[in-house]
């Protein structure tokens, strides 16, 4: 019968030599492998003090944007939670009451925002159906945590600190600095 591809090799059942028997030549390749990889260049990076530079296309946490007067860019329109693929983002809409005008930009806001990081799958797609850019993934990746609660990010973790009484927290949040 013919073989279908050209990798199979033959295999030789002859009898091992002394030498072969003893094993030393594979352990000497064994040890001729290692001590190359003295030379090599550590991938090992020192993690606290030093950090990886990230792809510029880097999905990461979630953040709730600001407008330049520091109100909330959000107006609880739902499209990122329709468009989320894994259901990891629920909102509930209020209407805004007279006097909040320096805290929404429009009547509408979200009451209740929060997003389920154990869900997510990071895929982007709430900040490509977000009309206002009101959310975006950050260069942040999810801190650990030991229980399931503290995965659940609400309003208040993923809202950006206001630019106008903020400004280095703002520049912080965003990567700026």
């Amino acid at each position: 019968m013919e073989a279908l591809t050209s990798r199979a090799k033959a295999v030789d059942r002859k009898p091992m030599t002394f030498l072969e028997r003893l094993y030393l030549w594979n352990i000497l390749k064994g040890m001729i492998i290692t001590f190359s990889h003295i030379f090599k260049k550590k991938p090992t990076i020192q993690y606290p003090e030093v950090k990886r530079p990230f792809s510029p296309v880097f999905r990461g946490l979630h953040v709730l944007n600001r407008d330049e007067e520091g109100r909330e860019r959000c107006t609880a329109c739902g499209l990122c939670a329709v468009a989320c693929p894994a259901e990891a983002i629920t909102m509930e809409a209020a209407e805004r009451l007279p006097g909040e005008e320096n805290l929404y930009r429009e009547e509408k806001y979200a009451a209740k925002y929060e997003i389920n990081m154990l869900r997510c799958i990071f895929c982007g797609l709430c900040e490509e159906a977000c009309p206002k850019d009101a959310i975006y993934l950050s260069e942040t990746f999810a801190p650990a945590n030991f229980n399931r609660k503290g995965f659940v990010y609400g309003k208040d973790n993923l809202l950006i600190p206001n630019p106008t009484t903020q400004p280095e927290a703002t520049a912080k949040a965003k990567g700026l600095n």
